[in-house]
């Protein structure tokens, strides 16, 4: 058993094939996907797509791009949100200074703002860096010390210092199809020290498509490529990755039902 605990199925490039997409995941072994929200004023969407599968759960928040669009949006609303039994996380959140498409200054209230509602409900926070590392570990570690939170570095691409201060705070590092990449020699690296009770595997499709599958649209079946790649960096079975990754989801997202899994 494999979850996609990244992707995002409310995206256009899942309109006309959605059920498809669930099922060819549920036959490739990815029991539980997890469909995380870019806008929250786009949540009713989210939600949706979330009830209408069993297997699908959904995250509520706003993307670093667009943290300049919902800055209006209190921690208590983004709390009321999260109440709703199919949201499992906060977020997608964080920084981007590689696109840059809001202000830094929004980007950051943005995050600390889903780092209070994650402080609050517990949930896990999932966190977007990208050439931000330094930032996103001094913020992370400001706002740890005001009370713990519990949160993910999503797709990651930083540097090692930023994968060790993140595990110091006891966040947990997820990879994508980024991983597979012949030119991720040094990511791979990064990923043979993760402990294994810390690591999660993602797809952030419709992006990021690993291996045979690159330039092609992903979606949460190729999940599987990314973990055996993982199993092969951290010298240990496919079988291995697969119980570590889905048990370390279900510690981190823990208002997940087991249940809920995909036989």
């Amino acid at each position: 058993m494999l979850v996609d605990h990244h992707c995002h199925l409310d995206f256009p490039d899942f309109a006309e094939d959605r059920g498809g997409v669930v099922a060819r995941a549920h036959a490739a072994g990815v029991a539980l996907m997890v469909t995380i929200s870019t806008r929250i004023r786009r949540f009713g969407e989210i939600r949706s797509i979330a009830e209408a599968y069993p297997s699908v759960f959904c995250s509520v928040g706003t993307h670093p791009h667009n943290a300049h669009e919902e800055l209006d949006i209190s921690v208590a609303e983004i709390v009321r949100l999260a109440r709703h039994p199919k949201v499992v996380a906060i977020g997608e959140a964080g920084l981007d200074y590689f696109y840059d498409k809001s202000p830094r200054q929004a980007q950051e209230q943005g995050l600390r703002n889903h780092i209070a509602a994650a402080r609050e409900t517990q949930l896990p926070l999932v966190i977007h860096a990208r050439d931000a590392d330094e930032d996103v570990a001094a913020i992370l570690t400001e706002e740890m010390a005001k009370g713990r939170f519990p949160a993910v570095l999503h797709c990651f691409t930083g540097g090692a210092e930023l994968a060790r201060r993140g595990l110091d705070l006891g966040l947990y590092i997820s990879f994508s199809g980024i991983l597979t990449f012949k030119k991720s020699d040094a990511l791979r690296e990064i990923a043979a020290m993760v402990p294994l009770d810390r690591v999660l595997v993602e797809t952030d499709s419709p992006y990021l498509a690993p291996g045979k599958f690159r330039g092609k649209r992903n979606e949460p079946a190729y999940v599987a490529q990314t973990a055996a790649e993982l199993a092969r960096v951290k010298g240990v079975s496919e079988a291995e990755i697969a119980h570590a990754t889905t048990e370390n989801f279900f510690r981190l997202y823990n208002k997940t039902p087991r249940q809920s899994a995909a036989a």
